[in-house]
């Protein structure tokens, strides 16, 4: 790819074809594992008994189809934005790319919480000259505070979580149920489940959740892809196994650490959509909503029940799809229409449509609303939050959704059904095709979910068996 560099259009192919085959590949490794497979590749052993190794199992493998898949509808859409905006340092920012999506992978099929661990900081690193991209004032200090709270966390907390788990069980290995005994003390195990949701940073928990509107400041496929699909996602599924496979969802049920870490949760969903409405800045409002949307996630894996799990599961491909779609109708503004702030959307609907008919289905998904993917895995949190028997974490749900529709649904409304500014009717058209053509497919994802769920939802559900 950098050997392209003065050749756009073979770098832009090979991005495409890279992305398209590494999806190919995820598909017949996750078959393999359907029909009873198990590779695992050691990729070395510095310790004795403790591997770099890859292992893929039903979570991973569901993080890893999502994040292979959005790639190359990714680059697409990139190939018109970049364009159109005329953006610098585009061969840098497609070779970020790629070493982003493979430290992706690596998180997704870690073998244990060592090579997560690893590729997790990788991801970091990776990602820094993507939110950096503009090189201006802005991007350098958004860098300073991505790098400092995803660092600070995961060195401060996950890093000693790490170690300590090591020294109790001698073993860093994902294993079903858990690594923990029995009889394990509960006062430390307590300690340790904070040391590890509070140190996945990008999980963006509050108080460690300033990163994420910072790094708004990179190019819309970067926001796009890395911080709704990649990076966030990471976090979250960092935190799913963690409570899966380390833990195991029954140890998780008698934590009492686990029910106060589940009602913050709740309290970053509502916290987050409460600011989310108060933000004019779209890609902003966006942002919040990731925040708030990944604790559902957090919630999820902190219920100790098998609905949250599969649910939290659920979430982060229905969420990926919705999220991905408005991220791409927020870029197709801004590149067509040289708006960037919700107040400035009246009108839009009749220039460009098509992206603002997408912005709706993204944001009823988001919602939670039917036909859309969104309404399976809403449901499934709902039911295990009723499972746990805390009502406020249902309400947490139930008002978080209507919020929703408050911040997100506002926008097709104004874009629909209020006059454009006069000296701005009949203006401009819609995104370059390229980019209408990713927004298609992030949409068509949209609708599939809510009526093909059934092999998501037993992928996920494979966790537990």
């Amino acid at each position: 790819m950098l050997a392209s560099a003065r050749r756009p259009n073979l770098r832009e192919g090979v991005s495409i074809a890279a992305g398209a085959l590494t999806f190919a590949l995820v598909v017949v490794l996750a078959e393999g594992v359907q029909s009873g497979a198990a590779p695992t590749l050691v990729l070395a052993e510095p310790f004795p008994g403790l591997r770099i190794a890859l292992s893929p199992e039903p979570l991973g493998l569901l993080f890893a189809l999502i994040a292979s898949f959005l790639w190359p509808v990714t680059i697409l859409y990139a190939i018109g934005y970049m364009r159109a905006h005329h953006e610098q340092n585009q061969t840098r920012f497609y070779a970020s790319f790629a070493v982003s999506i493979a430290a992706t992978l690596g998180i997704a099929l870690a073998a244990n919480m060592l090579t997560l661990f690893l590729f997790y900081e990788l991801l970091t690193l990776a990602t820094y000259p993507l939110v950096t991209h503009a090189g201006n004032d802005a991007a350098r200090r958004a860098g300073r505070v991505y790098l400092g709270i995803l660092m600070g966390t995961s060195v401060g907390f996950l890093l000693l979580a790490m170690v300590w788990t090591w020294q109790l069980t001698g073993t860093l290995d994902f294993t079903r149920g858990g690594v923990f005994a029995a009889d394990a003390d509960h006062g430390i195990l307590n300690v340790l489940l904070v040391l590890y949701v509070f140190g996945t940073g990008k999980a963006a928990l509050m108080p460690f959740h300033r990163w994420l509107p910072a790094a708004m400041v990179a190019p819309t496929p970067v926001s796009a892809l890395l911080h709704a699909v990649a990076v966030v996602k990471a976090g979250v599924f960092t935190i799913l196994k963690v409570a899966v496979y380390l833990f195991g969802i029954d140890l998780i049920a008698e934590l009492a650490v686990a029910d106060w870490l589940a009602g913050l949760a709740a309290l970053t969903i509502v916290l987050a959509s409460l600011v989310a409405m108060t933000r004019d800045n779209l890609k902003a409002r966006l942002a919040y909503s990731t925040i708030s949307q990944l604790s559902y996630i957090i919630l999820g894996a902190m219920l100790g029940v098998a609905a949250g799990v599969v649910g939290g599961g659920l979430h982060i491909a229905m969420h990926a799809f919705g999220k991905i779609t408005l991220f791409f109708c927020a870029g197709a503004i801004m590149v067509a229409a040289h708006k960037t702030r919700v107040s400035e959307l009246d009108g839009l609907g009749r220039r460009m449509p098509l992206t603002m008919i997408a912005f709706m289905v993204g944001a009823l998904s988001i919602i939670g609303l039917p036909p859309f993917g969104g309404t399976w895995s809403k449901w499934l949190l709902v039911q295990g939050t009723l499972d746990n028997g805390i009502w406020l974490l249902t309400a947490a749900l139930l008002v978080s959704s209507l919020l929703n529709v408050m911040y997100l649904l506002v926008i097709p409304v104004r874009a629909f059904f209020r006059e454009p500014p006069a000296d701005q009717e009949g203006e401009g058209g819609e995104a370059p095709m390229a980019s209408l053509l990713a927004i298609g497919v992030a949409v068509t994802g949209c609708l599939l979910l809510f009526f093909l769920p059934d092999p998501i939802h037993q992928l996920v559900a494979g966790v537990l068996r």
